[in-house]
């Protein structure tokens, strides 16, 4: 079963300026599914998860490409970065676009040798686990998000309704399509298999574990974490490794498409703003399976339910943009006196503020720090406070409530 895409609008015009597209997102979020529906029959297709096609992917690149020739998808080009100064020389010989399609479970600029290689040859498009405008069959309805009215009516024209049971349970069974269109599929199954993949492929290859085990104590301490600030010493503490090592694992989780970090806001015009960036996990799924709430029903009434809720808003908001082909202009507010804004999208020279909020009843002490964003010397624009409220209406005269039903 297929469930269209809101990348697939875009894919198009991007093949038309590019001779290379590269695809990257972590395993499983439907990578290859989604550009061999795009290609339909046009291209042949061909994975290095295949040992013979990536034994000659290895060992004659050159031999590889005359077997496989444009138009072409290559499944997992990380595993064969030799292929790339070849992938260069064929599109430099000719000037037709969308010769080659790509994916990779890393991101780009971390993939060793590969942003010299094709800079200025390659578009650049980042896949997560399905949105929720997705998952309802409105995935041409999904756009960057902006709290201002005209945008905030559009999100909840024909809104689908979510109650609050419903929706931790797609919080608990997460965004990879293997588990969210598939109520059969059993859930655990599916992320201790997936966490044993992970450690198997993607961290053996992008860097040497000696301990498996520590490795997966510091994935959990890392989900436990997902929603606050980043502590990299009190996390590398818990995992029971080195600083330097947790900080190179950390690496490896934003490599390898499982975490973001939420850059927080920086301004020269005021030195009291903290600098630790807000660790989020990019699916919910994977987070409360490594946190081990058995049941949507214990993950909402336990200790991580207002950071997951979190954690699964921002999810959606960067899908939001990230699907379209657009970067994510987010940040987050903090100050040394502990006034916090969860999110700050800057477009244009204006900052939006937005809250997400675990209550029904937002009330005015719940953005009392949108003030506080006036010292920075910008134009503040409209803001929101993304909850469980069951419409849209004004807060204050600059501020809206967004049900979370909405994204």
């Amino acid at each position: 079963m297929y469930c269209r895409r809101t990348l697939e609008s875009f894919i198009v015009p991007a093949g038309k300026q590019f001779p290379v597209l590269l695809v990257t997102g972590a395993r499983q979020v439907g990578k290859t599914t989604f550009l061999r529906h795009a290609a339909g029959d046009a291209r042949t297709y061909v994975t290095l998860d295949d040992p013979l096609a990536l034994d000659l992917a290895v060992r004659d690149p050159a031999l590889f490409l005359q077997r496989f020739p444009p138009p072409v998808l290559i499944d997992e080009i990380q595993y064969a970065p030799g292929l790339l100064p070849h992938i260069k020389m064929a599109v430099d010989s000719s000037e037709t676009p969308g010769q080659f399609w790509l994916t990779g479970s890393q991101h780009f600029h971390l993939m060793k040798g590969i942003s010299e290689s094709l800079a200025g040859r390659v578009g650049i498009l980042q896949l997560l686990g399905l949105s929720r405008r997705e998952l309802v069959k409105r995935h041409e309805e999904s756009r960057p998000f902006l709290p201002t009215p005209s945008i905030i009516e559009d999100m909840t024209a024909g809104m689908v309704g979510l109650t609050l049971k419903e929706l931790y349970r797609i919080i608990w069974r997460g965004s990879f399509p293997a588990v969210a269109l598939h109520d059969e599929m059993d859930r655990d199954l599916f992320y201790r298999s997936y966490v044993q993949t992970y450690l198997q492929r993607d961290v053996r290859d992008l860097a040497k574990v000696g301990d498996e085990m520590a490795f997966l104590r510091f994935l959990r301490a890392s989900a436990a974490r997902s929603g606050l600030l980043l502590n990299l010493a009190e996390l590398a503490r818990d995992a029971g490794v080195a600083f330097n090592t947790a900080k190179s694992w950390l690496s490896i989780l934003q490599a390898s498409g499982i975490v973001h970090l939420l850059e927080p806001f920086s301004a020269n015009i005021t030195k009291r703003l903290v600098k630790t960036p807000k660790l989020y996990f990019l699916d919910t799924g994977l987070c409360a399976y490594l946190t081990e709430w058995s049941s949507p029903e214990t993950l909402e009434a336990g200790a991580m339910s207002g950071a997951i809720l979190e954690t699964w808003i921002i999810s959606e908001l960067l899908k939001g943009y990230w699907h379209n082909g657009r970067s994510a202009p987010f940040y987050y507010y903090r100050d040394r006196d502990g006034k916090e804004v969860d999110l700050l999208i800057v477009q244009d020279g204006t900052v939006y503020p937005v809250e997400c909020k675990k209550t029904a009843s937002p009330r005015m002490d719940d953005i009392r720090h949108f003030k506080t964003l006036n010292r920075l010397g910008m134009p503040v624009g409209p803001g929101g406070i993304i909850c469980m409220v069951d419409r849209s209406l004004p807060l204050t005269r600059d501020v809206h409530t967004i049900p979370v039903a909405a994204l």
